[in-house]
């Protein structure tokens, strides 16, 4: 009987294949940096160049060909476009500002209260509802558009901030982000509260909510986002002038102002840099509120 090798120079074959292995490891991990690298180029240089061009006159940003970087430099686009009197720009910063903050609470509300019911309860058709809720992240909004308008005509919501908040107070995925969150809360631990006489809503209080910030973060990041951009339901809504939001006016006056592409791509720029502000300060609150959300459930 042969004698078996105890050095791994006895091993040959298996040291060549370990190689190869790592090999493939750098090969791939290469790929995969390559791709992020590429991904990221072209959505940076879009906004990159609008930035840019914002900078520049009126002759340089007719330039063919284009210039990336301007020539020469300038802020006198800024105080045109801030010095409008057609286009008070403090007056729709707020409007979105309120519609956006509101909905931000009415989200974070609504959505960690029936998260926590569903994750933390059993009652008769708890499995219905909750897939009723998720249903709706499958309809597309333009099939609710109709009945939502209806209904605010009904209320006299129309023309009126509150007809962008009253419909946005409950969020489906908002739902499913916390009620997935929340089944990763222990039951001992709520169920040692309520041996300690704590009652329902002081357990929602002060003991899930405080757990639930990572999650609260990601999902007021992304409500902000979204209704800070929003653009079809607004402009349905709101027809009075004084009282629409930003991206509604970035519209109206980039086609008021069509040949003067420096002004409209500098209201684009100031359209666009509270919500790019608050995404860069907080994106790795969406990160890890996302990444925790899957850990059960």
């Amino acid at each position: 009987m042969t004698d078996v090798p105890h050095t791994m120079t006895d091993f040959p074959l298996m040291t060549v294949g370990r190689g190869q292995v790592r090999q493939v490891w750098r090969w791939r991990l290469a790929a995969v940096y390559a791709i992020l690298l590429i991904g990221s180029f072209l959505t940076i240089v879009p906004f990159a160049f609008t930035l840019l061009s914002s900078f520049k006159d009126a002759e340089e940003i007719r330039q063919v060909p284009p210039t990336f970087f301007p020539t020469n430099f300038t802020w006198e686009n800024y105080n045109t476009v801030l010095n409008d009197p057609d286009v008070p720009l403090p007056t729709f910063y707020r409007n979105s500002a309120i519609v956006a903050l509101a909905n931000v609470a009415s989200n974070l509300l609504t959505s960690s209260l029936f998260g926590y019911i569903f994750a933390k309860f059993e009652f008769p058709g708890k499995r219905v509802l909750f897939l009723f809720f998720l249903a709706q992240l499958m309809i597309p909004f333009q099939v609710t558009m109709v009945p939502s308008y209806l209904i605010l005509v009904r209320l006299g919501l129309l023309n009126n901030l509150l007809g962008l908040i009253v419909p946005a107070a409950l969020n489906p995925f908002g739902i499913f982000l916390m009620r997935q969150f929340m089944k990763a809360i222990p039951d001992e631990l709520l169920d040692a509260a309520r041996v300690d006489g704590a009652s329902e809503w002081r357990i929602y209080w002060q003991i899930v909510l405080p757990q639930l910030s990572p999650a609260l973060a990601a999902l007021g990041i992304l409500t902000f986002m979204f209704n800070w951009n929003a653009y079809l339901w607004p402009l349905i809504v709101l027809t009075q002038q004084d009282i629409r939001t930003l991206p509604i006016i970035l519209t109206w006056y980039t086609n008021q102002h069509a040949n003067q592409l420096h002004l409209s791509m500098t209201t684009a720029v100031l359209v666009m840099m509270p919500v790019l502000f608050v995404f860069v300060l907080m994106q790795r609150w969406i990160i890890r509120g996302i990444t925790l959300t899957g850990l059960k459930g």
